[in-house]
C-alpha cells in the first residue's frame, strides 16, 4: 500500500437548518449519475450530466440548495409529518418533493399544496387499518417506530420510483401481503407499472442508474437479509431482478453503469459486480487489506478485525472510496481508504489523509470527488485526491 494520499477540501457546505435543538436530520446530497448516451426513460427528456441537490430534512420542512448555484434561494416544502414517520426526496429542479410516509406517498409543492397522493398499507407491523390521514396514529407510539419504504425521483424528473407496503385493496390493507415496487408519473401520481417486490422491509434505499429508466432497491429485513432488487421501465412494463442471495448492501453504480457496489450484510467483503447478472467480478475483505488501528490498545485482540463502512462509492470507473470509522472510532480517528477496482481482486491503494480531523464515513459523488458530513452534522464538506 502506497504513502496516504492528500484530501483537499474542495468546498464546504452549511446546513440550512439549524440543529441545536435536534429538529433536524444531518444535510446530505441527493445524486442522480450523468446518463449514457442514448438512454432517456421512454418518452422522457434527457437530463443534465450529474445533477446533485443538497438537502435537509427538519421536524416543520424539507430544504432543498442548488450546490451548483450558491447564490439561489434553497427550496423549502413545509412536511406534511414529522421526520420520524418516513423518509423524503426532491425533485432534480426543485419544483416537488415527496414525502414516502407511514400510510402513503404524497407529492407537495414549496407551497405545501398536495399534487397528488398514492395511498398504501400501513408499514406499522401490527397495524391493519387504511389510514387515510397521519392524525389517525400520530399519537401512537407503535407508528412512531414503523417501518418504512422509500422514493426517489429519476435524473429526468419525470418518474418516482417508491418501494410501498401494499397491496392495497378496495376493502382494505392485506395483513398478509408483501411490499410493492412502484413507477409513478412525477406530473399527476399515476401508477404507471407496479410489481411485488416480495420484501417484508424494515427500510429501503434506492440507488439510481445513469440509465433514468433502471433503478436499483436496496432492502432491509433486519435478521433476515437485504434484498436487492434491479428495475426497468420500458415504457408499458415494470421488469425486476433480485441479485446476491439477499446478502449484500447496493451502496454504489459505477460512472458507466456496467457494474455496482456493494457490501456484504456482515461489512466484512466489498464487492464490484457485473450490472446485467449481478455476478462478482472482484472482492475485497478487510482481512489483510486494512491493518488494526494504530490507536488500539497492542492487548485488544478483536482491533485485528476491522469491517467495511456500509457507505461507500465510485469516485470514477477504477476507483472506490471506502471507510472503516464505525469500527474504527472505537479506537480513535475514522480511517478511510482508496480501493482500486481494475482487475481481480480489489485492493486498497492508500489511506486519506486530512489537513484536519473528519468524522463518519465518506459518501461518493461520482465525478472525483466525495463528502464527509462535520462532526456535528451541521456541515458537508466536499474533497478531492
Amino acid at each position: 500500500m502506497a504513502d496516504a494520499t492528500a484530501a483537499h477540501l474542495v468546498t464546504t457546505h452549511t446546513a440550512p437548518l439549524d440543529r441545536t435543538r435536534d429538529t433536524a436530520d444531518a444535510p446530505r446530497f441527493l445524486r442522480w449519475p450523468a446518463p449514457r448516451d442514448g438512454e432517456p426513460a421512454a418518452g422522457a427528456r434527457k437530463p443534465a450530466a450529474g445533477r446533485r441537490l443538497l438537502v435537509q430534512r427538519g421536524d416543520d420542512e424539507l430544504v432543498a440548495v442548488d450546490p451548483g448555484t450558491p447564490d439561489t434561494a434553497a427550496v423549502r416544502f413545509p412536511a406534511p409529518w414529522p421526520r420520524r414517520f418516513g423518509s423524503s426526496t426532491v425533485a432534480p429542479d426543485r419544483g416537488l418533493a415527496v414525502f414516502a410516509g407511514v400510510h402513503t406517498v404524497r407529492a407537495v409543492d414549496p407551497s405545501g399544496a398536495v399534487r397528488w397522493e398514492v395511498g398504501h398499507g400501513c408499514w406499522e407491523g401490527s397495524c391493519h387499518t387504511l389510514h387515510t390521514t397521519y392524525e389517525e396514529y400520530a399519537t401512537d407510539r407503535r407508528h412512531l417506530y414503523a417501518d418504512s419504504g422509500s422514493a426517489v425521483f429519476s435524473a429526468d424528473g419525470s418518474l418516482v420510483w417508491a418501494h410501498i407496503r401494499g397491496p392495497v385493496a378496495a376493502s382494505g390493507p392485506d395483513p398478509e401481503a408483501l411490499d410493492e415496487w412502484l413507477v409513478i408519473d412525477a406530473a399527476d401520481g399515476r401508477v404507471l407499472g407496479r410489481a411485488d417486490a416480495e420484501t417484508a422491509a424494515v427500510g429501503s434505499d434506492h440507488v439510481p442508474h445513469p440509465d433514468p429508466a433502471r433503478m436499483g432497491l436496496c432492502v432491509g429485513e433486519g435478521q433476515d437479509g437485504v434484498p436487492m432488487l434491479w428495475g426497468r421501465w420500458d415504457g408499458e412494463r415494470l421488469t425486476v431482478e433480485r441479485f446476491c442471495d439477499d446478502e449484500r448492501i447496493l451502496t454504489d453504480v459505477s460512472p458507466s453503469g456496467e457494474r455496482f457496489l456493494t457490501v456484504t450484510h456482515y461489512e466484512e467483503t466489498l464487492g464490484v459486480h457485473r450490472i446485467d447478472d449481478g455476478s462478482v467480478l472482484s472482492e475485497l475483505d478487510t482481512e489483510h487489506a486494512v491493518p488494526r488501528h494504530p490507536g488500539a490498545d497492542p492487548d485488544d485482540q478483536d482491533a485485528d478485525e476491522t469491517l467495511w463502512d456500509y457507505a461507500c462509492g465510485f469516485l470514477d470507473e477504477e476507483t472506490v472510496v471506502a471507510g472503516t470509522s464505525e469500527r474504527d472510532e472505537e479506537y480513535g480517528e475514522p480511517r478511510h481508504w482508496l480501493v482500486s477496482t481494475a482487475g481481480a481482486p480489489m485492493r486498497v491503494t492508500t489511506q486519506v489523509a486530512y489537513p484536519f480531523p473528519v468524522s463518519g464515513a465518506p459518501t461518493a459523488l461520482g465525478d472525483g470527488t466525495w463528502y464527509t458530513v462535520s462532526e456535528a452534522d451541521d456541515a458537508l464538506h466536499v474533497w478531492s485526491r
